[in-house]
């Protein structure tokens, strides 16, 4: 009886990628798989031709010589259940395993990237908008430097694990199913240390402190990162570092306060300043400016000195610097101080509301405030 085409048994057409003939055979090894269809011949015969077609599909060379000589070119067929003559259990053990990362001895590996690391790097406002270069020492899982991060010690090297063959899973039958769990004696690893490294006892690292020079750019702030790749963890069984992430924290000021691109700053004045006018040094990071003070002047007038704030590490217009006016009280008079502060209350009281206008305002909106409240 002559055999049908292997891709008319798998359901495929011939130019079918192998990750659909592997999709195909699964399909069809779960419906007729013996294990499901106890006493039934049909099914078992169909199963039998899809694992022998699978067989010969999934093998490249295999395919080759059947798409060219058919099934003469393979002199006797594929060998029976070949690829698929394993348990029930084992067909859906490559499904888990291709969902889960099994699927063969050797396919997970023990090498591992190295966990990335933060180091809260604080500065000065100064630094942080100017821009600088700090040193940080801290404290990272380097590779050990007498096994070379193997964790054998030197002359050794790890061997396979012997129960996994180097998966770093092991397969457990449940019934029907072939589940995947981490390998017991190498704790997923794949290999085994008998002669373990003595200075990182067979770890492959070892903790070390190193300083490292950071280059802080102009213009970061409080929550800002600085990532230096490669500087964090070293990784397991030769895997590359992780990175560090460098956090910036802004301390603060004692004449400055930063709101974005701004700053702000108070600047006490006299109230003779205040009153009669004048012009006064304000600093600012860059060195100081002269301020025009206008006469009258109040507790709270802003004013604004144009470019002289921060210019945001991520691009943007410079910021401003915003001086806020405090008028402040004397203290600390003398009695001929006192006396003349006196003269000039009755001189200024006998002006009425042209000299204290607010006062003034707010005093006659109290009294209808209280005058509201009468019954």
């Amino acid at each position: 009886m002559a055999k049908k085409d292997y891709y008319e048994v798998l359901g495929i057409d011939r130019g079918a990628s192998e990750k659909d003939a592997k999709k195909a055979y699964r399909r069809l090894a779960m419906k007729f798989h013996p294990d499901r269809n106890p006493d039934d011949s049909s099914a078992e015969a169909k199963f039998k031709e899809a694992s022998e077609a699978y067989e010969v599909i999934s093998n490249a060379e295999k395919r080759a010589t059947y798409d060219q000589f058919g099934h003469a070119g393979l002199e006797g067929g594929a060998g029976g259940f070949g690829a698929g003559a394993g348990g029930f259990g084992d067909i859906f053990g490559d499904v888990f395993g291709d969902m889960f990362g099994g699927g063969g001895a050797g396919s997970r590996s023990s090498v591992r990237r190295g966990s990335d690391l933060r180091y809260t790097c604080e500065l000065d406002l100064e630094q942080a908008v100017g821009g600088d270069t700090v040193e940080i020492r801290i404290p990272v899982m380097s590779a050990c430097e007498d096994c070379d991060g193997s964790g054998a010690k030197a002359g050794s090297s790890p061997k396979q694990c012997p129960d996994c063959g180097g998966a770093g899973q092991i397969r457990v039958a449940q019934g029907f199913f072939s589940l995947q769990q981490t390998c017991p004696r190498c704790r997923g690893a794949g290999t085994i240390i008998s002669n373990p490294c003595n200075t990182c006892r067979g770890q492959g690292r070892v903790e070390k402190r190193k300083t490292l020079s950071v280059k802080i750019p102009a213009g970061v702030d409080t929550g800002d990162r600085i990532r230096l790749t490669g500087e964090g963890e070293a990784g397991m069984s030769g895997g590359p570092s992780g990175d560090l992430y460098v956090q910036v924290s802004v301390r603060d000021h004692s004449i400055f306060e930063r709101d974005g691109a701004n700053l702000y700053c108070e600047v006490p004045i006299s109230f003779v300043d205040a009153a009669l006018g004048g012009q006064l040094e304000v600093p600012t990071l860059t060195g100081r400016v002269k301020l025009k003070i206008p006469a009258e002047t109040q507790t709270g007038k802003l004013f604004r000195l144009r470019g002289k704030g921060v210019t945001p590490v991520r691009g943007g217009g410079v910021g401003d610097l915003l001086c806020r006016i405090v008028v402040e009280t004397p203290v600390k008079l003398n009695s001929e101080q006192k006396e003349l502060l006196k003269k000039f209350k009755v001189s200024i009281d006998a002006g009425g509301a042209a000299h204290s206008p607010r006062e003034n305002t707010w005093f006659e909106g109290v009294k209808d405030f209280f005058e509201s409240l009468r019954p």
